[in-house]
């Protein structure tokens, strides 16, 4: 049975790989906005949990003919006021959060979707989120600047990353960190289990 991730993210395959998964990488390719748009008022984790819901479903649809299972993946940051936000797209919006956030705890909260596919079909679906609140760093604008112009939080949730440059500026996380880094291992796990699969039987085994 096959280990699917639908999902571009580095960070997630970096997580697995470290835990003794080496799985095939599908992306979904799903229009995110249009997930969010066709949802009437979700609550954060509802949101998460449907757009990782939407790029499992995507990426399942075109695998066939095979025993596998697809694991989508979704985090997005809830800021102290209620704001949720996701991936920041430009340098000036980079910029803005960070200097908001700086000195700050918010939620970071992941999304995770597994479906179990027997000879192409979907005979089972499992689904959850996890919430791990992030301490932030109090950087200074010279820093902020120096982050931003990297590149590394324009494309990631939050606009921060917890294993990469932004490490230096997250003081803590309360909660799972693999969920911070986009896929939660015991979250996985118990979906995983919840679909009568267990976590060994997808690892790895080292090389001698």
């Amino acid at each position: 049975m096959r280990f699917v991730l639908a999902s571009a993210s580095p960070a997630r395959l970096s997580v697995l790989r470290s835990a003794g998964i080496d799985p095939l990488v599908q992306v979904s390719g799903v229009d995110e906005d249009a997930v969010t748009a066709s949802l009437t008022d979700p609550a954060p984790a509802e949101l998460v949990t449907a757009l990782a819901r939407a790029k499992a479903e995507a990426v399942a649809a075109e695998i066939s003919g095979s025993d596998a299972v697809v694991v989508g993946c979704d985090s997005m940051l809830l800021k102290a006021d209620g704001e949720i936000v996701g991936k920041p797209g430009t340098p000036e919006v980079a910029a803005k959060r960070w200097a908001q956030n700086a000195g700050t705890e918010a939620e970071l909260l992941t999304g995770h979707a597994i479906l179990r596919l027997r000879d192409g079909e979907i005979t089972g679906r499992a689904s959850g989120h996890l919430g791990t609140t992030v301490r932030f760093g109090t950087p200074s604008e010279a820093e902020i600047e120096a982050y931003v112009a990297t590149g590394e939080p324009l494309h990631v949730a939050g606009g921060f990353t917890l294993e990469g440059f932004g490490g230096w500026f997250i003081e803590g996380v309360d909660g799972d960190p693999s969920s911070v880094l986009g896929i939660s291992l015991s979250l996985t796990r118990k979906l995983l289990a919840d679909l009568d699969l267990s976590i060994t039987s997808f690892w790895t085994p080292p090389s001698a």
